[in-house]
């Protein structure tokens, strides 16, 4: 309810919305880029406060949608909450991605249904979903939206589902709305559509960097072809 009021007397879209906050999230990692903190600065980019913040403004924009992709979005709002209590249970232990990765690994966890790691490779997947999906509203004017999102599931998130989860987005497709009413529920009311594809880059230069960093640690560990069960 308070996000909703402050969209409202702000004017502007839930996009744009998530775009200011993740700007002000990246501003904190290019502040120093000497060559001796280079370590300490890649783990502040793959932080576990900085995928959890990406991942809630994706399930805003996710929200706008409304039902449509209902799987998806319990799917982000479940490995939210298992990084949320893993992290509140010591912020400073667990304030690195790296950190939780290496001590599952370590302790033989990794690989198990309800770990943190496979929590922080789902929502690493889900956010490439949607940046494939917004990179294809710009760069293919003419194609469907369902056509857009069974390309993006098929390069991103296809190849690590099991049957069940297939059939649940095969069912997804079939509520995929309009390409104009969805480009429309991610701009708002107020919003200029000559800015549209300015957010859209603007959110994907935020979010790239963190996944780049998130997919070095899970090759490091062999992780980063894990499957669903």
């Amino acid at each position: 309810m308070e996000r909703e009021r402050e969209k409202m007397e702000s004017g502007k879209s839930e996009l744009r919305m998530a775009m200011e906050e993740l700007c002000l999230l990246s501003s904190r990692d290019v502040e120093d880029h000497q060559q001796e903190q280079e370590q300490e600065q890649q783990q502040q980019r793959s932080s576990t406060m900085d995928l959890l913040c990406v991942s809630k403004q994706l399930l805003h924009v996710l929200d706008e949608i409304g039902p449509t992709l209902l799987v998806l979005r319990q799917d982000i709002q479940q490995n939210i909450q298992r990084l949320e209590d893993l992290h509140a249970r010591d912020p400073s232990k667990y304030a690195s991605l790296t950190v939780i990765v290496t001590e599952e690994v370590e302790e033989g966890m990794s690989k198990k249904t309800n770990s943190c790691t496979r929590a922080t490779i789902w929502l690493s997947r889900s956010m490439n979903f949607s940046l494939h999906l917004l990179e294809s509203l710009l760069k293919n004017p003419e194609t469907s939206l369902k056509e857009m999102v069974e390309e993006a599931y098929k390069i991103t998130l296809k190849p690590y589902h099991g049957w069940i989860s297939s059939a649940a987005y095969r069912v997804a497709l079939e509520l995929i709305p309009d390409r104009e009413i969805f480009i429309q529920l991610l701009m708002g009311n107020c919003q200029d559509p000559e800015d549209f594809a300015g957010d859209v880059m603007i959110f994907i230069s935020i979010v790239q960097p963190l996944l780049e960093e998130i997919n070095t640690i899970l090759v490091k560990h062999k992780l980063d072809r894990l499957k669903s069960t």
